[in-house]
Formats: C-alpha cells, structure tokens, sequence
C-alpha cells in the first residue's frame, strides 16, 4: 500500500463528505493507495482550524494557493462554490496535482472550457463528482440500457427537485444571487449528468427559465428559482427534465423514467436503494412494474453491506467516487466522469439560458467555441 496526501478545498457540506469519503475508502474498498489528509482551507482561519481538528487534517489554512502548494498535498479535491473552481484547479494542474472537482465544473462555460483545457494540457488526473448517478441502483440502470434490456429508448423524463426555496419567507443567501448558484448551476447538473450517462448525447433542446419569487427577506433573488425543457438525444428518443428548488414536498427528487420500444426503468433518489423494471417479454398476466430492491448483485453494493435490501446512503456515493479517484490517479487511466464529461453538462446549461431568451429551439452543436455566444 501506499499513501497519497489529500488537500481540501472547503470544508462544509461537501467539504466534510470528502474528507469522511478519504478517511473511510481504503476499509471499504481495500485500496491500494490510502489517503492521509493533510490540508484543509476554509475561508477563515477560524473555520478552518476547526475543519482541521474536526476531520483529522494535519494542517489549515484560509489561503488556496497554500493548500495547492504545500508539497505534501498530492492531490486536490475542490469542493467549495464554483466561482473558486477554475483558478484552484488550473493552479493545481500546472503543479502535476489530480483534481477532483465538485459539480458544476465552472462558474460558466468560458470557466469549464478553460479547466479542459488546462487539464488536458497538463496529462493530470481529472474527475467531476456527480455522486447520485453512483448509486448501485443507477448504476445497475445504466447497465440494462446499455445492455439493450428495455429495447431502444424513446423516452426520458428527469427532474431534480427539492424544497428548500418553496417558502417565500426564507431569507435570502448565497444561493440566491449570482447565476452560478441558481437552480440551473446547482440542481440541474445532476440530472443533466443523468440524461447523459443514461441515454447519451444531446442534440437540441427547448427550454424556459423562471425566477418565481423575485424577493425575499434580507434582498432581491437574482438567480432562478426553476426550469424546464424539452430535448431530442443523438440515438432519437424524446426527452424532458424539471429542475426546481421550490418544489413544495420534495426534499430529494432526483428521479427519472425511461421507456423502451421492449420494457421501462423508473427510480426516485428518496427510495434510493430500489430501481422499478417493466418487461414486456413477461406473462400478460404478470406484466407490470417490478420493484427490485439493490443488494450484493448489484454495482458496488457488496463492499458497504452483505444483505440484500439493507440499503446505502448518501456517503457511500462519495465513497464510490473516493474510490474511482484514487483508481484514476493509480493507473493513469481516465475514469467517467471526467472534466471533459463536465464541460458537456455545462454546454447543456448554457443552451438551457439561451433557449429561454430566445424561446426557440436550440442546437447544442452551437455551444462549441469559448464563450458559448454561439458560431
């Protein structure tokens, strides 16, 4: 075995994931690499030396630049908001460091191109967490789609919605301006993700966008609250997603239905451990939606539990992830999904804004060049 140091960037929600993530994947996954971690930062170095003694890091520091820097960080993972992503990575890539960034990968497309670029350029690890499509149940759905299971796709229906915006009165935050942390730049790479590692490419799209409550207490809301559109992928299924965070009563809708010319998949993220199958080769008078609860058959479900039905959580998708980082770094090889995989998530948002100016159908061919303006 042997250890590679970890650096932080961030120390929250996200933050303390990964770092549980780092401590707890070489028991899970018995790796040959064992993460040690070394620096955390926060903004403060308040908050930060709390994030050190709280987790287990050796060192704090309220300055990114020195966590990227300090020689015994050996790989950098970037989990604070997105407007910080491309200056800590592409410092981090110019200094041979693997890079693991939370979603989305930039604040804008010009960011996300430029964090490619740099990454390509450098021949360094790179990955992007979208942890719910990790999930033994979504994985053992992308496996009966490739597998041709449920026939051709014609079909998909995505949403991720939550709640926690749906009260009017809920101060304003962070997260209530600036574009990057509107419901487009937070929940809908998710499932944008989704679409792609489900059924493949995006051609086209239609799409509206709306700021439902323009003011809260403590300010204005410069960023939407929820948006829809509708898309045609490269094979020719129809599609359409939701994305909302006013969603009143759902606290995790992470949820998708896919329909096939021989049978059907559904899955609802808040009964993450069951994925529902329709077959139409069954008996007419069996024929229905089957639940099938996720257990050691299924994609990474036995190195977390032995019994079927028992269930994982949350965590163990940032386990996953921890585990297919370090892999990459290992061996070198590129593990889904990459930068490149994110950068395609954010070409989609950006056709997502454009579509909704212009109300018309966008083709997503045109989000090739820096800017995303367009040819």
């Amino acid at each position: 075995m042997k250890e590679i140091g970890i650096g932080i960037l961030g120390g929250g929600y996200m933050g303390k994931a990964h770092a549980v993530a780092m401590v707890a994947v070489g028991a899970v996954f018995d790796t040959s690499l064992r993460p040690r971690l070394e620096t955390v930062c926060a903004r403060t170095m308040e908050t930060a030396e709390h994030y050190r003694t709280a987790y287990g890091f050796a060192r704090a520091t309220d300055d990114w630049r020195v966590l990227v820097a300090d020689p015994m960080v050996e790989a950098v993972i970037i989990a604070s908001p997105q407007q910080t992503h491309r200056a800590a990575a592409e410092a981090a890539f110019k200094l041979g460091k693997p890079v693991f960034c939370e979603k989305p990968l930039g604040a804008s497309l010009e960011d996300s191109q430029a964090m490619v670029a740099a990454a390509e350029a450098s021949g360094v690890t790179n990955m992007i967490g979208f942890n719910y499509i990790r999930t033994p149940a979504s994985q053992y759905a992308r496996a009966l789609v490739a597998e041709g299971a449920i026939g051709d796709v014609t079909w998909f229906r995505g949403e991720h919605t939550e709640d926690f915006f749906a009260n009017p009165q809920t101060p304003a935050t962070w997260r209530t301006t600036d574009i990057a942390n509107g419901t487009m730049g937070d929940l809908a790479p998710h499932m944008i993700n989704a679409a792609l590692a489900l059924i493949g490419p995006i051609t086209s799209l239609i799409a509206e966008v709306e700021t439902v409550h323009k003011t809260r207490p403590g300010g204005a809301v410069t960023n939407d609250d929820h948006a829809q559109m509708m898309c045609r992928f490269k094979c020719g299924a129809m599609g359409q997603m939701y994305f909302s965070r006013i969603a009143t009563g759902r606290k995790m809708g992470y949820a998708y239905e896919i329909s096939g010319t021989r049978g059907a998949i559904r899955f609802d993220q808040e009964d993450q451990n069951a994925l529902w199958l329709y077959r139409m080769d069954e008996p007419e008078s069996e024929r229905g939606f089957r639940k099938i609860l996720t257990g050691p058959a299924h994609p990474d479900y036995l190195h977390f539990c032995q019994g079927p039905g028992h269930g994982t959580g949350y965590q163990d998708q940032i386990i996953i992830e921890a585990r297919d980082f370090l892999h990459a770094i290992e061996t070198g090889e590129p593990v889904w999904p990459t930068f490149r995989d994110g950068l395609e998530v954010n070409r989609i948002v950006a056709a997502v804004f454009q579509s909704s100016q212009k109300k018309s159908w966008v083709p997503i061919e045109t989000f090739s060049d820096l800017k995303g303006e367009g040819k």
